[in-house]
C-alpha cells in the first residue's frame, strides 16, 4: 500500500511575524514529499514511525468531534498493521516534515473532509487550518495549522491576517532570471519548540514588542506585497531590512557559525539571509539578485535554488 504524495513547503515571509498577525507568503516545494505506506519488511526509520504514528492516533482521539472526527479504528488498524511516514523531508529544516504527515493523516482518515476540488472559500480555509493548528499541535507544542495546509492544498497561500487567508497565485519563474530564493543547509537540526519559548519569552519586553510592530511586521508585510507584484527592487530592499532586524533581534535563532556570514552578506548586498521557519538550525532562507555571485560569496556551503527571478 502506498498513500497520495504530500509536499513540503517553505514560509517565503511571516516567521514568527504571523504569531503577531503580520503579513506571510507561504509555497509549496516539491523537491521533498511523503506518503503512507505500509511495507512488509520495514527499516527502523519505519518501525520510529509507526511508533509515534500510534501515539498521534491516540491524540487525535481526543480532539473536539465538533471540530474534526476520524475513523480511528481504521487508522489504529492499518496502523498496528505497520503503516508509517514515508518521507524524504528532512526533519527540524523548517520545511514542513510534520505538515506533511498532518496532512496525510487528514485526507485518508478524517469524516466529512473538506476537499481541494470543492470552491474553497475563506470560511473552508480557516476551518482546515484550525483542524490542522489542533492536529499539529501534538507535534510542537503551538502549530498556527500552515505547514499542513500548505501541504494537503499544494498551493501558495497568502496569509493577510490571522482570520483572513486565501490561496494565491505567484508570479511566474523566471527561468532566464539572475536573481533567486534558495536555501542554505546549515547542517544543524533544529527544534521549534524551544524556539518558539525563546520569542514568547521576548514578547514580555515592550522594546521588543514595538520593535516586531514597528520594523519587522512592517518590512514582512512590504515583503510580500512586493514578492506578489513581481516588484523586485524593491524586495531586495525590504529583504535587506528585514535580514538586518533578525540579525540584531533574533539571535539565538541564527545559529553561530552563521553569524559571521549574515552580517557580510548585509554588507557586501551579495545575498541577503533570513529563518526558514523557526531557525535554531535546518535551512536557512537566501535571497541574491544575482546567484552565481552569492555561489561564490557562499562558496563551501550547501546551497538549494528554490524559486528564480
Amino acid at each position: 500500500m502506498k498513500g497520495p504524495l504530500f509536499y513540503s513547503k517553505i514560509l517565503l515571509f511571516g516567521e514568527y511575524g504571523i504569531i503577531k498577525d503580520s503579513k506571510g507568503l507561504s509555497i509549496p516545494y516539491n523537491f521533498y514529499n511523503g506518503a503512507l505506506k505500509v511495507d512488509k519488511n520495514p527499516s527502523e526509520e519505519a518501525i520510529k514511525s509507526n511508533e509515534s504514528l500510534k501515539r498521534f492516533a491516540s491524540y487525535l482521539k481526543s480532539l473536539d468531534k465538533d471540530l474534526v472526527s476520524f475513523e480511528i479504528d481504521k487508522l489504529k488498524e492499518d496502523v498496528e498493521a505497520g503503516m508509517y511516514f514515508d518521507s524524504s523531508i528532512p526533519q527540524g529544516y523548517g520545511v514542513g516534515s510534520s505538515g506533511a504527515l498532518v496532512a496525510a493523516i487528514y485526507d485518508k482518515y478524517a469524516k466529512e473532509k473538506i476537499t481541494v476540488l470543492e470552491n474553497l472559500t475563506r470560511e473552508k480555509l480557516l476551518k482546515l487550518k484550525a483542524i490542522f493548528s489542533e492536529m499539529e499541535s501534538f507535534f510542537h507544542g503551538k502549530s498556527s495549522g500552515l505547514d499542513p495546509l500548505n501541504s494537503y492544498l499544494s498551493l501558495p497561500i497568502l496569509i493577510n491576517s490571522k482570520d483572513n487567508i486565501e490561496a494565491t497565485g505567484i508570479p511566474s519563474q523566471s527561468t532566464e532570471g539572475k536573481g533567486a530564493v534558495f536555501l542554505l543547509d546549515s547542517g544543524i537540526v533544529g527544534e521549534t519548540a524551544p524556539m518558539v519559548s525563546i520569542f514568547m519569552e521576548n514578547m514580555k519586553n515592550e522594546g521588543f514588542r514595538s520593535m516586531l510592530k514597528e520594523q519587522f511586521i512592517k518590512h514582512t508585510d512590504a515583503c510580500v506585497d512586493d514578492f506578489l507584484k513581481g516588484d523586485i527592487k524593491s524586495l531586495f530592499r525590504n529583504t535587506k531590512q528585514l535580514s538586518k532586524i533578525v540579525l540584531n533581534n533574533f539571535k539565538p535563532m541564527i545559529p553561530n557559525q552563521f553569524h559571521e556570514l549574515w552580517k557580510k552578506g548585509i554588507e557586501t548586498n551579495d545575498y541577503y539571509l533570513k529563518l526558514c521557519g523557526s531557525g535554531g538550525g535546518g535551512y536557512i532562507l537566501g535571497f541574491a539578485e544575482d546567484i552565481e555571485k552569492a555561489k561564490e560569496a557562499l562558496k563551501g556551503q550547501k546551497l538549494e535554488v528554490v524559486y528564480n527571478f
